[in-house]
């Protein structure tokens, strides 16, 4: 008798049972309107998501406050907004029903591109490179809290699942939360200041959303690998201590998060420790490590959600000392959730080259998955602030990127 494929098995998340172990994460597109509304693309990328079956779907970074983005056609939430969001849900819960749509709810402060945004800082010294962010205290940080608590209750009026409030990549709250923060203030200096933001932010979203079926969540950098950022010993530390990363989550889920989305690295700083690069993929297995350090500090029913799992594929990228047969998808996600490593597996590059898998892998039709080749080209499509797709299996983002090379050259450096 074949062993039970465990991606193809159902797992509850909050109040919600889903029918597999596969997740999207949330990928950045660059393709909203003027007011930060989903357009005909916004509609086409996610509807293909949603018939690909995934039991969890992670609705791309989407700002509470236009006046700090990151992307110069980023998705907004705010009550501007809330029309053409409630019209975007309806329409793709009407296409599977059966998944767990939470929308990722961020602000970009220092990371904010300055050609046609502001840039804030919450740190008296500027990290490196972003010197020209306005530094802001207490009283605006609250008043961020507040957009982010509003921002929670239009998800909830528009008919999302849940949220994700966003601790990660080098977005506003890994700014807060990093060692780096060192002067003292409300957020600031102490790690018991610095974990305030996340865990007030957290408290309030579930009290005043004040629904039992409405799922809370965070995608947490556990390590940005970079001296003074999350998960490192101290504000100028190379070392790795996940001592604050572990209390992070474990406070979360005592203020009612209900998942746990796994990432590292920072992809403004260290892009391949955020998504493994394919000319060292040997280093996606870190993230085993953190996967196992957030299922062994949480509870059973908080559920794990594990990142950097495209980089496996069918186990065509240049591994070393492993057979390629034991270094698949298939082999890495049924061995880590058999082995209480993590309990769902996420895709992100992988959604653009095949947003498909899920429903091919519940069909038996693994041989015909467009697998990521990890060349990064749709990251180069978001830092050059285009609209994002794969331009190796989709005509028209192949062509744009030779126009794109052909008016500009050759990417010089690879982050965002």
């Amino acid at each position: 008798m074949a062993e039970q494929n465990l991606l193809l098995t159902p797992i509850k998340i909050g109040t919600k049972t889903v029918p597999n172990r596969f997740a999207i994460n949330a990928m950045e597109c660059c393709d909203a309107d003027a007011d930060g509304n989903p357009t005909d693309s916004t509609y086409a990328r996610y509807e293909k998501i949603f018939e690909g079956e995934a039991g969890f779907i992670n609705l791309e970074a989407i700002t509470v406050q236009y006046d700090y983005i990151s992307r110069e056609h980023q998705l907004s939430i705010m009550p501007r907004n809330e029309k053409a969001l409630a019209k975007f849900v309806k329409h793709l819960k009407a296409i599977n029903p059966n998944n767990v749509f939470v929308l990722q709810l961020t602000h970009s402060g220092e990371i904010s591109e300055p050609h046609f945004s502001k840039r804030c800082r919450v740190t008296e010294t500027p990290l490196y490179g972003y010197e020209d962010a306005e530094l802001i205290g207490a009283d605006e940080t609250d008043k961020i809290i507040d957009m982010f608590v509003e921002s929670s209750k239009i998800a909830h009026a528009i008919g999302a699942d849940g949220v994700d409030l966003k601790f990660c990549h080098g977005y506003l709250g890994s700014q807060i939360l990093r060692p780096f923060n060192s002067h003292n203030w409300k957020y600031g200096g102490a790690w018991e200041n610095r974990r305030r933001f996340a865990f007030d932010m957290t408290e309030r979203v579930v009290k005043e959303v004040n629904d039992p079926n409405f799922i809370v969540g965070s995608k947490v950098s556990i390590f940005e690998g970079f001296p003074g950022g999350q998960g490192t010993a101290g504000p100028d530390s190379s070392l790795m201590d996940l001592t604050e990363s572990i209390d992070l989550i474990k406070g979360l889920e005592e203020r009612g998060a209900t998942y746990i989305l796994q990432s590292a690295g920072s992809p403004s700083h260290t892009l391949a420790l955020s998504q493994t690069d394919r000319k060292i993929p040997d280093h996606g297995y870190f993230h085993h490590y953190f996967q196992k350090v957030c299922r062994d500090n949480l509870r059973p029913e908080t559920v794990v959600i594990g990142s950097d799992y495209t980089i496996y594929r069918d186990g065509k990228q240049p591994f070393q000392a492993v057979r390629p047969e034991k270094n698949t998808l298939d082999f890495w996600g049924n061995k880590n959730i058999r082995e209480g490593i993590v309990d769902m597996v996420c895709l992100g590059r992988q959604s653009f080259a095949d947003p498909y898998v899920p429903k091919k892998f519940r069909e038996g039709k693994q041989g015909e998955i467009k697998w990521c080749t990890a060349c990064d080209n749709c990251i180069e499509f978001l830092i050059r602030q285009e609209h994002v797709g794969c331009a190796v299996y989709n005509k028209p983002y192949t062509e744009r990127m030779k126009e794109i090379r052909a008016e500009k050259g050759n990417l010089k450096e690879k982050h965002t």
